[in-house]
C-alpha cells in the first residue's frame, strides 16, 4: 500500500528587510506552492520607513564629483549638473584613473560622438 502523496513545500530563509538589516520581511501572499515576499518588515512597513539609497560603485570607491566638468571647464552650481563617467565603459572599472565627471551638455556630446564613456551609477542627490 503506497503512502499518502504530501506536497513538497519549499522552505526557504526569509530574506533580511531592507530598511532596518534586522528582521525578516513580511510576507505578501502564497500561490500555489510559492511564497512571495515583500521588501521591508513589518515593522518597518507600519512606521513608514523607506529602503536605503545605494551608494554608487564609484562613490564607494573613493570618487568625489568635482564641482567643474573634466571635458568643457564648466563650473556648476548644483551637483545635479555633473555625472560621474566610465571611460573605458565598463561600469566594474572603478579605479580613480578611469572616471571623469561631466557636464549634461557634454553628456549629449559623449552620446553622439560615440565615444565609448558610460555613466556610472545613478544615485539620489543631496
Amino acid at each position: 500500500m503506497p503512502f499518502p502523496k504530501v506536497r513538497d513545500y519549499k522552505y526557504t530563509m526569509r530574506p533580511i528587510c531592507r530598511a532596518c538589516n534586522q528582521r525578516p520581511v513580511a510576507v505578501n501572499y502564497r500561490r500555489e506552492e510559492t511564497v512571495y515576499y515583500r521588501n521591508r518588515c513589518d515593522n518597518c512597513i507600519r512606521r513608514g520607513r523607506q529602503e536605503k539609497a545605494p551608494v554608487a560603485r564609484w562613490q564607494s570607491a573613493g570618487y568625489k564629483k568635482k564641482t567643474a566638468c573634466d571635458r568643457c571647464g564648466f563650473r556648476s552650481r548644483y551637483a545635479s549638473q555633473l555625472l560621474v563617467y566610465h571611460v573605458d565603459g565598463r561600469l566594474t572599472n572603478t579605479e580613480l584613473s578611469n572616471l571623469r565627471t561631466v557636464c549634461l551638455n557634454c553628456v549629449e556630446e559623449v552620446r553622439r560622438l560615440a565615444v565609448p564613456w558610460r555613466p556610472g551609477d545613478l544615485q539620489v542627490d543631496h
